[in-house]
């Protein structure tokens, strides 16, 4: 691969990573043609990037990014591939189903939020990471629910106060 070559993909890697603020490592190496194909498609149908790339390029954008993926470089080597996403738990959730009928692909580490997670066992831990939409509806429902309670108080404390006042006026 010629030298113009090689600049031009690790632009393209750096600006995919730029763009996408969650990165996994994985490999899928081993995989058939067709079973690579249901990975894409699966990703493609998820909004997740998935791009088989080489170390060393992948190394070289991640050096020119913004953030710092210094922690991710023991991980690269052997046969490598990412997955860009903007939620973090996407690909994890994705991958877990995935392995429901396939050994792969492992997860070498993951970047999310700038935290970076070493090593296929942190899965259970990716998958669990909530999103920031999901984030956003837990604490609208904090909000709301002292609002609820006072709101069926008064509405029942209401009701108990207009059957009194009801009993009271037919006694007399």
């Amino acid at each position: 691969m010629k030298q113009e070559q090689k600049s031009q993909i690790i632009e393209e890697i750096a600006q995919d990573l730029a763009n996408y603020s969650h990165v996994y490592v994985t490999d899928i190496s081993g995989f058939t043609v067709s079973t690579v194909n249901q990975l894409r498609r699966l990703c493609f149908n998820r909004d997740v990037k998935l791009k088989v790339v080489k170390n060393t390029l992948l190394k070289r954008a991640m050096d020119q990014a913004e953030a710092d993926y210094s922690e991710l470089y023991p991980v690269l080597n052997g046969a490598t591939s990412i997955m860009l996403c903007n939620t973090g738990n996407v690909p994890a959730r994705l991958i877990k189903e995935f392995r429901a009928k396939n050994d792969k692909p492992l997860i070498k580490a993951a970047f999310i939020e700038e935290t970076t997670y070493i090593g296929d066992d942190q899965l259970e831990a990716l998958c669990n990471i909530k999103s920031r939409e999901e984030l956003i509806g837990d604490i609208i429902g904090l909000l709301q629910s002292p609002a609820r309670n006072v709101v069926s108080a008064l509405q029942s404390s209401g009701n108990k106060l207009s059957g009194i006042v009801k009993t009271l006026s037919e006694r007399q």
